[in-house]
């Protein structure tokens, strides 16, 4: 007979921080495609720790070779881009563990990257994991900034 497995983690609703550290507004980080909210809205965490989490429960999309990025379709339909720190691309997945795979579902709050932030950090400008909504046709994401927990709950609505 088969068990189901639990997760080490607790599932969450809706879009949870995807990191432990300080959670702020998209347009404070260090890059200006993103802080122009040139490919979407979003928001960022400045991550203390390593531990990536899923956002929002839905399907990985892709994994970037590079490791520094995943995409997800989220249950509800929003496509969502999980992006490991800034020019992290140059690092050709230098410090990051991918724990998810192409087309697996997860939950929020459901770990999906290891970021090394003592290799990352001192080759790229700053370790920001950004989050950016790719179809929000006109709605715009509000994070409540300051210190946050791995996959808080109610720190970021989209309206």
């Amino acid at each position: 007979m088969f068990f189901k497995r639990k997760p080490k983690f607790e599932a969450k609703k809706g879009i949870v921080t995807v990191a432990k550290g300080t959670l702020m507004p998209i347009t404070e980080v260090e890059d200006q495609v993103f802080a122009s909210k040139a490919m979407g809205d979003g928001f960022a965490v400045r991550p203390s720790e390593g531990t990536v989490c899923s956002p929002v429960s839905g399907t990985i999309g892709s994994i970037f070779p590079t490791k520094h990025a995943i995409t997800l379709v989220a249950d509800d339909g929003k496509e969502v881009m999980v992006h490991m720190g800034i020019d992290t691309v140059n690092l050709k997945g230098e410090g990051f563990t991918i724990k998810v795979k192409d087309g697996q579902k997860v939950v929020a709050g459901e770990p999906i990257a290891e970021m090394d932030l003592q290799t990352i950090g001192p080759k790229v400008p700053a370790t920001d994991i950004m989050v950016i909504f790719l179809n929000l046709d006109g709605q715009a994401v509000t994070a409540n900034a300051g210190a946050c927990e791995l996959a808080e709950e109610g720190r970021v609505t989209i309206a």
